[in-house]
């Protein structure tokens, strides 16, 4: 077996592998053009292929930004589009594609790797964890109603909502999810070749949608929320993107204020969003799909941890154990005014952790208590889990849903 990397005419077999693996097949561009695999970056993708030359695996890679605590931003390799033929399952070969995989991205320098896991129990033995988390929020539009009078007059503070079709204002949503993901902690670039191809999910994929823009008092857009209605009277918000809560509010509202329509749902609200305490009927928000969405892997860990903003001083022995690439290592972090220091180190450690547990507490999206109470983390004294939390804690909770 021969995993290789591909090269711009290895896109068909790249594509068909994958799909074949699915079990499905490649979609074909509809009028409005753009396909998810348009923004493949096929001189960072692999190839698993038989000695007669039959390509039997896939693994692909993205370069995005990922933002991290801090307001950082960091190069991160998106994983995608791996996948095995059926018929040629339970041999290694997605092992030893993933095992050349991480040895490529720690050659070109990069120490952060994340992915979407199709199947929550594949890529922790890879080395990732869980880190974002997301739902879904179902709002009857007869329930709707503001719980506080500020909350009742949010959607009519300074500024405007106009409602424009996606593919005239493509360039007005760009400007404003790169300003978003800048300072989400969790959020990941979106490169103008996804925008231009029509790669991914609505609204980057050219399917139809309404785009409400929320405009300030001066005219410059500082908000959009992506949407379509279908049956049965349903409004599907992909998306409502801003930097700003009450620009949140007055999307949501505007939503909820849409004639002929029964019920709102607003896919992508992070956890513990205020949106439901701004009804008046607080289970009038019906959370479903309540998910993980990003995973990350650390491949340098003390390029990792001192890349990332901190918000409380300290420090911490870490114990990591790296199973699928069979490294263990011991290392010291020190936090000062926001800034952290880390280097390997002989003394005893305060907390035990295979690599995937500290993929998973990097962004501030899962406390390390958690992890100690779940039995995946060792704390080696009483207060090594405290400390911990306090260091790891985010000022933000991290969030991302950009499909990749």
């Amino acid at each position: 077996m021969e995993i290789r990397p591909t090269t711009d005419q290895d896109l068909d077999a790249f594509v068909t592998t994958f799909h074949t693996a699915l079990g499905r097949f490649p979609e074909t561009p509809g009028e409005h053009g753009g396909v998810w695999w348009s923004a493949l970056e096929m001189d960072r993708n692999l190839l698993a292929v038989t000695p007669a030359g039959q390509p039997v695996g896939t693994a692909g890679v993205y370069s995005f930004e990922l933002t991290l605590p801090g307001e950082v931003l960091a190069p991160a390799a998106g994983v995608t589009a791996v996948g095995v033929l059926p018929s040629h399952r339970r041999r290694g070969v997605l092992s030893a594609m993933m095992r050349r995989q991480l040895t490529d991205l720690r050659a070109r320098g990069e120490f952060l790797a994340v992915l979407l896991a199709s199947e929550a129990v594949i890529y922790r033995r890879f080395g990732y964890g869980p880190a974002t988390y997301t739902q879904q929020l179902t709002v009857p539009r007869h329930q709707a109603e503001p719980a506080l009078p500020r909350a009742r007059t949010a959607a009519a503070a300074p500024g405007s909502v106009e409602v424009r079709p996606r593919a005239d204002c493509v360039g007005t949503m760009e400007e404003v999810y790169d300003a978003y993901r800048r300072t989400q902690p969790g959020a990941l670039s979106r490169p103008p070749r996804w925008w231009s191809s029509g790669a991914g999910k609505p609204p980057i994929a050219p399917a139809p949608r309404y785009i409400a823009v929320h405009r300030d008092a001066d005219g410059v857009a500082d908000g959009y929320a992506s949407y379509s209605i279908g049956g049965p009277r349903t409004m599907t918000v992909d998306e409502t993107i801003t930097t700003d809560d009450a620009v949140f509010t007055a999307l949501a509202r505007f939503a909820l204020g849409h004639d002929l329509v029964s019920d709102v749902v607003f896919r992508h609200v992070p956890p513990g969003h205020p949106l439901r305490w701004q009804l008046s009927d607080f289970r009038a928000g019906q959370v479903g799909d309540d998910t993980d969405w990003l995973w990350v892997r650390l491949l340098d860990v003390p390029r990792a941890l001192t890349a990332r903003g901190w918000s409380a001083d300290g420090e911490l022995v870490l114990d990591v154990t790296d199973p699928f690439l069979a490294e263990h290592d011991r290392y010291l972090l020190t936090v000062r005014d926001g800034k952290g220091e880390c280097e390997r180190t002989d003394r005893e450690p305060d907390l035990t952790l295979d690599v995937s547990d500290l993929g998973s507490i990097y962004l501030g999206g899962t406390t390390p208590s958690t992890l100690v109470r779940a039995g995946h983390i060792e704390a080696h004294h009483p207060a090594a889990a405290a400390v911990a939390d306090a260091l790891f804690r985010g000022e933000r909770a991290p969030h991302c849903l950009h499909w990749f």
